[in-house]
């Protein structure tokens, strides 16, 4: 099927058979089936004309291509004939072929000998599943077109047509998942790799676990894909967050500033997401995980379309708890959980706060994971408009039990107490303060959920000599007595609180090193691109009704006085001797409106002073660095 040979067949009509064809290539690959030194020369030359052929640098016009399209069925053909020694040439040009370059019919071909090559025992497997993912990718020239309409096109048809190849392997070679496992791995793109690279060549993979092979290689390819997430997200400094942020406060960092109109869309009147996100411009990480964010939530969307999110969800909650729970250094990666749960509120939003809450109460996880665990639990629960208040009670009840429990069996004499030694109490305690920050309003709504709020043992685990009121962040506990006052949760007067800071020493300590005290995972979110699929079902400070809403108005002074608040004492039921007498409180107007999620501490302390009780509350958003140990 040399270029003498083709010649002689096609001159008379510019046509060779495929049985032709087939004749030609089988002569060609038997009569180099030796030692080089024993070939003739015009095999040599047969067998170089036909490398001519199946050549992949080669630019090809209609023509070529059809000869082309003709030696890679006659190949699949005569793949019985290939040997891996003798022909290594041809081999190495098979493998080295991308299909980016051809058109529908080349591809077909190209693919039908690969599956065909691929079937051969102990042969040529792991070379036909390199050069599959190696066409994950198209060509580097390419690659500057990822958003062009027309490349789309072409990328969703290769990516299509190396999905079935991958199938039909994997049908005819029972080993092939185990070798694709390996083949990915070492092609996997890296954190420093072209944010087209990254996009591209994961959105095909995930491809790959969408097809029933994703049932043979296991939760691998989402694992792939996490750990991807959380070193781009870790290559995010919260220096690149807060560039804009240099001449403000330390803590000055309003990322939910209200405008006071309605926006130019006329949505929720928060500033455009644009604003917010001007920090990340030109951050190359900040820009490559968002993409790859975007492709992740299309594919969990495309899960949940097919009816099979529940099953990729087990498998993402077990890579979320190995590898992304302890990941303090993570801003955005963790939000693939949320977006995942708000496909399936009743049964993967339920299953991820149930978790949570399992790992937070198990005494057999040590303490960095329970933290992480509830610190995730609370801020989830605050943040997730999807979980409904039944739900937000029945985890809280969890809580609350587990920190009355650890009460009971305290028997504190120290004057001073040591947070680190109970510091998972000590989150337990600003984990049920935070969430009925947010939620407290709406479990009001619902009479029975009241009683029951109204009936937990809340006052004796807050009033406990491990005094929880001081150790957890100063801001948490002020917005959540003020709260707890205005819906007369206790009749008990409140206590008194400390400075308006976002930390205290004491929190300080029970946060150890990795400060999670103040991790609060599911913070708003700041990614452009992917932020749509987390917006519509996040709960915005801004958007949050307290128990102390419209408070100067006769109306709401009203709105509360059929609530049965019992006393401390009634609260803890059996636990009446303990000490829980507060100094009481003037309740004089509150002085202050609070509408937005931010920061805005005052000089760090040593020792609390008692304030006023009407001092403004700010919830914390976002933690600097430059105040917290090096995470």
């Amino acid at each position: 099927m040399g270029a003498e040979l083709m010649s002689n067949d096609m001159a008379e009509d510019g046509y060779i058979s495929d049985s032709e064809a087939f004749d030609s290539v089988v002569q060609v690959l038997d009569a180099v089936r030796m030692a080089p030194s024993l070939v003739v020369q015009s095999d040599r030359d047969q067998y170089d004309a036909l490398l001519s052929i199946v050549d992949p640098g080669k630019k090809m016009d209609s023509d070529k291509e059809a000869l082309l399209v003709t030696a890679l069925k006659a190949l699949t053909g005569a793949v019985s004939k290939i040997d891996i020694i003798f022909h290594g040439s041809l081999l190495s040009n098979i493998f080295a072929m991308r299909i980016w370059n051809y058109g529908v019919d080349a591809r077909n071909a190209l693919l039908e000998l690969i599956t065909s090559l691929a079937a051969v025992p102990d042969k040529f497997l792991d070379g036909c599943l390199h050069m599959l993912v190696s066409n994950f990718l198209p060509p580097e020239r390419l690659l500057e077109f990822e958003s062009h309409p027309r490349f789309v096109v072409k990328k969703k048809e290769i990516h299509k047509q190396l999905h079935m190849a991958l199938h039909y392997i994997t049908d005819l070679v029972p080993l092939a998942p185990m070798k694709l496992k390996e083949v990915i791995d070492r092609s996997m793109p890296r954190c420093n790799d072209a944010k087209a690279k990254i996009v591209v060549f994961v959105e095909c993979m995930l491809g790959v676990q969408t097809d029933d092979i994703g049932e043979f290689l296991g939760n691998l390819l989402m694992a792939k894909v996490v750990d991807l997430l959380t070193d781009l997200d870790v290559n995010i400094t919260w220096e690149d967050i807060l560039q804009e942020e240099q001449n403000k406060g330390i803590f000055d960092m309003e990322l939910e500033d209200l405008e006071e109109d309605v926006d130019k869309d006329g949505k929720d009147g928060r500033k455009p997401l644009e604003d917010n996100n001007r920090a990340f411009k030109g951050n190359a990480f900040a820009e490559k995980l968002d993409g790859l964010m975007v492709v992740v939530c299309e594919h969990l969307k495309s899960r949940a379309d097919d009816g099979r999110l529940f099953q990729e969800f087990g498998m993402l909650m077990d890579i979320f708890k190995r590898s992304v729970l302890k990941l303090h250094k993570s801003k955005f990666a963790q939000f693939i959980m949320f977006y995942a749960c708000s496909l399936d509120p009743d049964d993967c939003g339920v299953k991820f706060a149930d978790i949570l809450t399992d790992v937070f109460v198990d005494k057999c996880e040590d303490p960095t994971s329970r933290m992480s665990a509830v610190s995730y639990l609370a801020s989830y629960l605050a943040r997730a408009k999807f979980i409904s208040p039944p739900v937000v009670m029945r985890i809280l009840k969890r809580l609350v039990d587990w920190c009355f429990d650890y009460c009971r069996f305290q028997n504190v004499q120290e004057k001073i107490i040591n947070p680190k030694f109970h510091q998972v109490f000590y989150a337990g305690c600003q984990a049920m303060m935070y969430i009925l920050c947010f939620r407290m309003r709406s479990i009001m709504d619902y009479p029975d959920l009241r009683s029951l709020l109204f009936h937990m043992p809340l006052g004796f685990v807050l009033s406990h000599a491990l005094d929880p009121l001081k150790v957890c962040l100063p801001s948490i506990v002020q917005e959540f007595l003020r709260q707890a006052k205005a819906a007369r949760l206790f009749n008990a007067s409140v206590p008194s609180i400390y400075e308006n800071s976002l930390e205290s020493e004491l929190s300080k300590a029970f946060g150890g090193t990795e400060r999670l005290d103040m991790f609060f995972p599911f913070d708003p979110y700041l990614l452009k691109d992917s932020d749509r699929f987390v917006r519509p079902n996040f709960e915005f400070w801004s958007m949050v009704k307290t128990t102390y809403s419209n408070c100067n108005s006769e109306e709401d002074d009203e709105e509360f006085d059929d609530l049965d608040a019992p006393d401390f004492a009634e609260n803890i039921g059996s636990y009446e001797d303990n000490n829980i007498g507060f100094e009481s409180e003037d309740e004089d107007d509150l002085g202050y409106s609070m509408n937005k999620m931010s920061i805005t501490p005052k000089p760090a302390f040593q020792f609390p002073m008692a304030t006023d009780f009407q001092i403004p509350s700010r919830m914390p958003a976002r933690i600097r660095p430059s105040v917290s140990p090096t995470w």
